[in-house]
């Protein structure tokens, strides 16, 4: 990574006390030939140093981050990945320092490998043809070659042996889940060879849980991961076939590396490198010391403009106070004075202004939990805290005179507080969820709590009689009735709902807003209106007034004393036939949520987003008024959130600003906030790290967390946040810190503007495949590629000769032509056949949609693989994922063909999951119930579409997963048909997630999955009645047993 010093007088000043730090965080080591000197990358660099340890010197300075060192067998040459122009590829110079060439140029991510025995050749993964799979290249940067046939032969981590044989794993647990720990199951990786001089596999592990990191020395001795001995990852070694371990630690290593003599391995282990001495048998840490610039602590400027997250106004108009990325403001209700209130150290989420317009209530983390605190709000007085719960408080909502607050306790608790001596009493306890809440509420004249509390996973509406210690269910529907509002009036209660469908496990589909009527409530009465136009009006008093002619001082604080009592002094709630009282009270026609009613004169005002208008959400509005319809106007083009009402103005929190609008004009206007704060990254990671474990310890699934110390591995990760260096150091400490729980669904994200890249490629996908060993020699034309359209003029055999008007250097990187710093609109290709030059345009398109097509082609196949071994007798679809997008690709292939054909085959294989499982499985367990015809025409059945009154083969195998697995298990327990395959992944724990200060994300496992006879999905899987293994030769050589047994076994069912 480049560094820019002051004067190199500061730069030694810094380096020379960093160089005095223990170091960690070194990752992705290897040795040279010798095992004398060690590479490694930290910071975004790579470095050496002595096997032994000492002074590591840099070798690297990119832009962007360089990892994977790896040096020739030959000891002349180093090769690494650096994402410099915004993804990873493959780059090499000499090993005594020099030139840096850059070798791979797709747009796809570049793992660097190994290097064969000829140091010439260089083995990477790459994601550029599917989820990932092995590649080589040559030192001088020939065109890369897929190594494997198949689009799911996804492999990584390949080394060569000495006599040229391929050792590799086929898992996404040794791919991007290795931070996965004590994962058993049958997509566990073992440790594979291929020898493609003679097309000979070999499965080389047998071990349920995980084999992974194959590094070869000269002997052909292999050295690995596996957890099999105590579930904490190991050095292994295979020898004559032999699987050995080598050590015995009770926290896990990360990638080893042997010299190519044998001698030494070098890994990570606890964020240091040690080296295991292959004579001795003994290992030893690295003390390593290194020259490097710690910039975490150093204090970066922030702007509140587009970031506020929550906001309140003071009781008399005059202030606002609000929160940017965690941190408390005050400010003038103008937005141009403003204070600073918390020093950023811990999150602050929620605040409101108390009564006296000079103390603020609000949430800020206490040991990675919300807690509430008051604090002057002028900023010159400390914070004093209110709660030291180790559950989340949240969700706050004042009542009306503004003497109690409501809020939300952990998974299970509505709490009232007191806002004279701040003490808080749980009023109810009831499955609430520690996230995905709606607001509680107080009714007008305070007697009640409004608040929604889970059944049967949606949310209903209850109502708690503060003075009674009573509470009554509204809705008890089976659907969720979210986000509920009472009028002003106290006569309804607003809230969204999809009243026909569940929100779980799709979500609200359609959501629209109602009202309930909290009584049989009568219209006004046209005649009495009348009336009253013609009764005797009664002379109001006359106002005191003082010797200027205004209202006395007493008066007029009475007045206002009395504006601000509730509006309604008593609720009449007819708690009978409650659901008889609903009525819909906006379009039916887009959606609509987040209602907020107010209270304009004698005039309800509902407020509400929709995107009714054009597809966009935006604020609307809906006037309530007697003896008047109500209708819908936009207020705004954009959506709103938070909306308060202070006196005659309303303000508005929309994209991460505050806006106010006069009720009688309703036209928001921004108030800009010019603002600038301080903070750093150093103490916002501490952070982030103690919420991440927080909402794990608060949400996860399994209340025994798998087994494991949750609280201890909090502090077992926690001793390395001091050394944290950067955010992918964090990133690395938090996914390994989640990994401990052996969980699907589970990890965390983040992205910071200091890791921009200012230079970005886009490679030109045109959906040509040409020869491997003849790089611009056309092979194929994948299907629905831009290549594929009529009119374009490609065959195979062509040699392509230049790329828009650019000629071709044979012996260069092909992938170079093709590749942009951006997309282009229109390529001219233009090649050799039979010795005359023809020229075609096409239109590019991106990586990720060839590999889409890659795809279909894979699932065309299969579909022409059953026509023709059925004689068309079997209808074929395969679901990528459980999308929406997929279930409907699944309808339209049962509309297409099931009609038509004698039996279903389901292909969820490699299926990546979603929430669709319950629509496919009540489709294929339709079955004929009817028949009907028109005269002298054909019986018809009913339903049109009736596949359970066929065969039905369902394949899965070891990378089904999530929702496929939920799809799989209702399949077998409705006994739809035959299962075929392999056991499903174990990866199903349904998931949310939360976001952090910084907007980074954590993933959340909070909906465990179970068959109906108690068994955890997570654990068990799914098992086939007929198990049959697709290996990684079956798939080499385009061989698919299990589909093949699938129609086997239709066919004889058919024939009974």
């Amino acid at each position: 990574m480049k560094k820019t010093f002051i004067s190199l007088l500061a730069a030694f000043a810094i380096i020379q006390i960093s160089a005095q730090e223990k170091s960690y965080f070194l990752s992705s080591p290897s040795l040279s030939p010798d095992g004398k000197t060690a590479y490694f990358a930290y910071d975004g660099d790579i470095w050496k140093v002595d096997s032994n340890g000492g002074t590591a010197s840099r070798i690297t300075a990119l832009d962007g981050e360089e990892i994977n060192p790896r040096i020739s067998p030959d000891g002349k040459w180093l090769a690494f990945s650096s994402n410099q122009y915004g993804n990873y590829d493959v780059y090499v110079m000499p090993a005594e320092g020099g030139t840096i060439k850059q070798l791979t140029f797709h747009t796809g991510k570049d793992d660097m490998e190994n290097w064969a025995w000829d140091s010439k050749t260089i083995y990477f993964t790459s994601n550029r043809n599917n989820n990932f799979g092995s590649f080589k290249t040559t030192v001088e940067g020939k065109t890369p070659q897929k190594l494997f046939n198949n689009y799911f032969n996804n492999t990584n981590g390949l080394a060569e042996t000495p006599n040229g044989e391929y050792l590799f794993t086929s898992s996404s647990e040794s791919a991007n889940q290795t931070h996965r720990k004590r994962y058993k199951g049958e997509n566990n990786p073992d440790i594979l060879g291929y020898n493609p001089k003679n097309n000979a596999f070999k499965q080389y592990t047998n071990y349920e849980g995980k084999d992974f990191n194959p590094s070869v020395d000269k002997n052909g001795v292999v050295y690995f991961i596996s957890d099999e001995n105590n579930a904490e990852y190991n050095l292994y070694q295979l020898k004559n076939g032999k699987k050995t371990a080598l050590t015995q630690f009770e926290t896990s290593i990360k990638k080893p590396f042997v010299s190519a003599n044998g001698s030494k391995v070098i890994f990570e282990k606890d964020y240091q490198l040690y080296i295991y001495d292959v004579a001795t048998k003994n290992t030893k840490a690295l003390n390593i010391s290194l020259n490097t610039n710690k910039t975490l602590e150093k204090e970066q400027n922030f702007n509140i403009e587009n970031t506020i997250s929550y906001y309140d106004v003071s009781p008399d108009g005059k202030k606002m106070a609000f929160v940017s990325r965690g941190v408390l403001f005050v400010s003038d209700i103008e937005g141009k004075f403003t204070q600073q209130v918390t020093d950023g150290k811990e999150r602050v989420m929620e605040v409101k202004w108390l009564k006296d317009n000079r103390t603020l209530l609000f949430n800020q983390t206490y040991k990675g939990y919300q807690n509430w605190f008051s604090t002057p709000a002028d900023g010159k007085g400390q914070a004093k805290q209110l709660t030291t719960d180790l559950r989340n408080n949240r969700n706050v909502t004042l009542n009306n005179d503004l003497s109690k607050a409501v809020y939300l306790s952990g998974r299970d608790e509505v709490r009232l507080m007191d806002l004279k001596n701040f003490g808080s009493t749980t009023i109810v306890k009831d499955e609430i969820w520690a996230f995905q809440n709606s607001k509680p509420s107080f009714s007008p004249n305070n007697e009640y709590v409004l608040f929604s509390a889970k059944r049967n996973f949606e949310l209903d509406i209850l109502i708690y009689n503060i003075g009674k210690n009573k509470t009554i269910n509204l809705t008890n529907t089976g659907v969720s009735e979210e986000d509920p509002f009472w009028s002003p009036n106290g006569k309804y209660i607003y809230f969204t709902s999809d009243r026909t469908s569940p929100s779980y496990p799709l979500g609200m589909q359609k959501s629209n807003i109602y009202r309930m009527a909290l009584d049989w409530f009568d219209e006004p009465y046209k005649s009495e209106k009348f009336d009253k136009l013609f009764t005797e009006e009664t002379k109001p008093a006359e106002t005191a007034k003082d010797s200027t002619g205004k209202k006395d001082k007493k008066e007029e604080s009475k007045e206002k004393k009395e504006e601000k009592e509730p509006v309604i002094k008593e609720l009449k709630i007819n708690p009978e036939n409650t659901l008889e009282r609903i009525e819909l009270v906006t379009e039916r026609y887009g959606y609509q949520d987040d209602p907020v009613v107010v209270l304009d004169d004698k005039k309800e005002i509902l407020f509400f987003n929709s995107n009714q208008d054009n597809g966009k959400k935006q604020l609307f509005k809906k006037v309530f008024t007697d003896f008047e319809p109500a209708k819908s106007e936009k207020v705004f083009d954009k959506a709103a959130n938070n909306i308060i009402k202070n006196d005659k103005s309303l303000f508005a929190l929309i994209e991460g600003n505050i806006y106010k609008m006069t009720l009688a004009a309703l036209k928001p206007e921004k108030i800009n906030i010019q603002y600038t704060f301080n903070k750093n990254l150093a103490s916002e990671f501490t952070q982030m790290y103690d919420e991440t474990w927080t909402g794990v310890e608060e949400n996860f699934y399994d209340e025994k967390f798998h087994g494991i110390n949750w609280k201890a591995k909090k502090e077992q990760y926690a001793q390395y946040l001091p050394y944290v260096n950067n955010r992918n150091d964090l990133r690395i400490l938090l996914n390994d810190l989640l990994g401990e729980l052996n969980s699907s669904h589970i990890g965390f994200s983040s992205t910071g503007k200091e890791e921009a890249r200012y230079l970005n490629y886009f490679t030109n996908e045109t959906g040509i495949i040409f020869k491997k060993d003849q790089p611009y020699i056309v092979e194929s034309i994948v299907r629905k590629s831009p290549a594929f359209r009529s009119g374009v003029d490609i065959k195979p055999g062509d040699q392509l000769t230049a790329v828009n008007g650019k000629n071709i250097d044979i012996h260069e990187n092909r992938e170079a032509y093709f590749t942009s710093p951006k997309k282009q609109d229109e390529l001219i290709l233009t090649f050799n056949r039979n010795g005359k030059d023809v020229t075609t345009k096409v239109h590019p398109i991106s990586n990720g949609e060839l590999k889409g097509l890659l795809y279909d082609d894979w699932i065309f196949n299969n579909r022409q693989r059953v026509n023709q071994l059925s004689n068309n007798r079997i209808a074929y679809s395969y679901m990528k994922n459980m999308s929406v997008d997929e279930l409907d690709r699944f309808l339209l292939d049962m509309v297409e063909q099931e009609n038509q054909k004698d039996a279903v085959i389901l292909d969820l294989r490699y299926n990546t999951g979603g929430n669709v499982h319950d629509k496919v499985l009540n489709f294929l367990a339709q079955k004929p119930y009817l028949q009907w015809k028109y005269r002298e025409g054909k019986m018809t059945t009913q339903p049109n579409f009736a596949p359970s009154a066929k065969p039905i083969v369902l394949l899965i195998n070891e990378a089904s997963l999530s929702d496929a697995e939920m799809t799989a298990a209702g399949f077998k327990a409705l006994k739809l048909g035959k299962i075929i395959g392999q056991d499903t992944y174990r990866w199903i724990i349904f998931t949310s997630g939360k976001s952090l200060v910084d907007n980074s994300s954590y993933r959340l496992p909070s909906w465990g999955t179970y068959t109906l006879d108690g068994q955890n999905l997570e654990k068990t899987g799914v098992k086939p009645d007929i198990y049959v293994k697709n290996t990684f030769i079956d798939r080499q050589q385009d061989n698919d047993p299990q589909l093949e047994r699938a129609i086997q076994e239709i066919l004889k069912d058919l024939k009974k």
